[in-house]
């Protein structure tokens, strides 16, 4: 919708192939119905956030960073707030409010939406587009932006049409996987401790024992594994199913030997009590048990009988805390896909395709992904209007394919 209204500002004429009865079904559901819009930050930060080929951005969002996208929403007559991490949301809390707003600027520019399913792109000989066909139509064309999105939620439309149609006419399409998304495990301690969040933990990706991303933050355990924001951001840096696990340090502003302390406070209060009962100060009800199996500790010995290396069993345990990871939830449950058409294929100043002249590409259809945070929807915002602006002129004859 961000590349038609942008080539519609242009001149061009724009039609709208959406398959959904109702158009940016996505739109609505992203940010937990309240539409985290974008990032209150500068370009490269954007770019730092985007886990692959963030430097591709540079100059989509150097033509549209979230300065002005924020501007340019507020000129639609959706009111904005900016929340923790400089996350970007309408203050009416109400993704509706951006998908009404898109669509009533679309009506004024003349934008016409044409309800299909796009089943081929239509070329000349020499490789330019000429068309496309959909279920029941087709149209010519001298322009076409493919914005189909990935994998992911494919209730909304994303159902990886458009990597079929952009392979088709010669796109490389690098493999596609979850990412933002849910981790599995087989430890059933994360099921008996289904539902417990923890905040401010410190997470440690480990591939075959090595550290391969760290992070601070918050996660949640559920009856498959686990979730959250912190688990969401690891699974962005998993390329494969195997050889992955976690290592949470439950106590991260405390170092081992202040912890120690703690630990030696803690026990001094309960020094009569049975070891399962003496930690209640020190961690989450439903994580008790799970700590004290994993110290090896029997928990009903008292406190005042627990041992130096018994005490370090236990420091170790919350240090140092093990999670195995079996793969990660199905990509219809990932907030976005990872992978897509390779961005080597395609211009950076205005997303058309080096191999067809004509074609654009926008969102995440791209093989770009960032974390959460409002950076995902940045992205589509700059690409689609690099895109639309950059159709409108080459449509209208004003650049060179």
């Amino acid at each position: 919708m961000m590349a038609a209204l942008a080539a519609a500002e242009s001149g061009a004429e724009v039609m709208v192939l959406e398959r959904q009865e109702k158009p940016l079904r996505k739109l609505l559901i992203t940010g937990k119905g309240r539409c985290n819009l974008t990032n209150d930050c500068r370009p490269e930060q954007v770019m730092q956030n985007t886990v692959h080929n963030g430097k591709f951005l540079f100059s989509a969002l150097r033509a549209f960073p979230p300065s002005e996208v924020m501007t340019y929403f507020t000129g639609l007559g959706v009111p904005l707030k900016t929340e923790r991490g400089n996350r970007v949301f309408p203050a009416s809390d109400r993704a509706a409010d951006v998908a009404a707003a898109l669509l009533r600027e679309g009506r004024r520019l003349g934008v016409r939406i044409v309800h299909g399913r796009a089943s081929k792109l239509l070329a000349h000989r020499d490789g330019g587009i000429r068309g496309v066909e959909w279920d029941n139509g087709a149209a010519e064309t001298k322009t076409l932006i493919l914005a189909t999105g990935g994998l992911s939620y494919p209730l909304t439309g994303s159902t990886g049409d458009g990597y079929r149609l952009a392979e088709a006419v010669g796109h490389r399409i690098l493999p596609c996987r979850a990412s933002l998304v849910p981790l599995t495990s087989s430890d059933p301690d994360c099921a008996e401790m289904q539902g417990l969040s923890l905040k401010n933990v410190r997470l440690t990706l480990m591939k075959d024992g090595r550290g391969i991303w760290q992070e601070q933050g918050e996660m949640q355990f559920t009856h498959f594994g686990v979730t959250g924001p912190l688990i969401l951001s690891a699974s962005a840096h998993m390329t494969g199913e195997s050889g992955y696990s976690l290592e949470l340090d439950l106590k991260p502003a405390l170092d081992e030997p202040t912890l120690d302390r703690r630990l030696l406070r803690d026990f001094g209060e309960n020094l009569n009590r049975d070891f399962r009962n003496a930690l209640g100060d020190l961690l989450p009800r439903l994580m008790i048990p799970v700590i004290v199996k994993r110290s090896g500790i029997d928990p009903e010995t008292k406190v005042n009988g627990i041992t130096k290396e018994q005490r370090r069993s236990l420091l170790l345990a919350i240090k140092h805390y093990s999670v195995p990871i079996t793969g990660t939830r199905p990509v219809e449950e990932a907030v976005i896909t990872a992978g897509g058409v390779d961005t080597r294929e395609v211009r950076p100043g205005d997303m058309s395709s080096k191999l067809a002249r004509g074609l654009y590409f926008a969102g995440e259809i791209l093989d770009l992904d960032a974390y959460t945070g409002g950076f995902n929807l940045q992205i589509a915002w700059c690409t689609g209007r690099a895109a639309g602006k950059a159709a409108a002129a080459y449509a209208k004859g004003d650049i060179a394919g």
